[in-house]
């Protein structure tokens, strides 16, 4: 299991989801808002959406955290909020409640939608939703690539440029064509 490891008490509470303490940092100071650890830069906001725990974002975002900060990686909260992904306990339970009256399909539909609810209070919070990492690629490249049919629309919906392309020359399009999603290539060709 991987061990998250900052200098910052408040990034690494908001990691771990201790509401209670992200809010006695942020009642000591308000620096503490927008303060980047000296391990990886990531901020508490980025720190919060690296888990998907809602509950600390929005109380972030109340109080006018930075979304377009960006970490060593260049990359803002958006970018990981897109890159969340179940975690090996998500698919356990998924795969084990999924005979019992269809609990894990549940399950699986509750966790999708968390996700896009982070992924909205981001966008609503005014994130650059084409804002390129350290490989050149946006959020938009990230889901696509994850054949993610849920956020591809709230990004385009909020003017994702599906022609950007990354280091390497490949653009969003680019990706949903090469790895043959069908769908999510004529979605992209009809925004751009």
């Amino acid at each position: 299991m991987f061990l998250f490891i900052s200098p910052q008490p408040i990034c690494q509470a908001a990691y771990q989801n201790d509401f209670g303490q992200v809010w006695r940092w942020v009642r000591e100071d308000s620096k503490y808002i927008n303060i980047q650890d000296g391990f990886n830069g990531d901020t508490p906001l980025i720190c919060a959406c690296r888990r998907g725990h809602l509950r600390i974002v929005s109380f972030l975002l109340r109080r006018n955290a930075d979304v377009n900060l960006k970490n060593q990686k260049e990359r803002t909260c958006l970018h990981y909020a897109v890159k969340k992904r179940f975690t090996f306990f998500d698919y356990l339970l998924i795969i084990l409640l999924m005979p019992v009256l269809l609990i894990g399909y549940f399950l699986m539909v509750s966790k999708t939608k968390q996700n896009e609810t982070l992924v909205r209070m981001l966008l609503d919070a005014g994130v650059d939703v084409n804002a390129a990492d350290c490989y050149g690629c946006t959020a938009l490249y990230y889901a696509c690539e994850m054949k993610n049919q849920t956020l591809i629309p709230l990004l385009l919906e909020a003017q994702a440029d599906p022609t950007i392309r990354n280091k390497n020359g490949e653009s969003s399009l680019d990706i949903a064509r090469r790895l043959k999603f069908s769908q999510i290539e004529l979605m992209l060709r009809k925004a751009s």
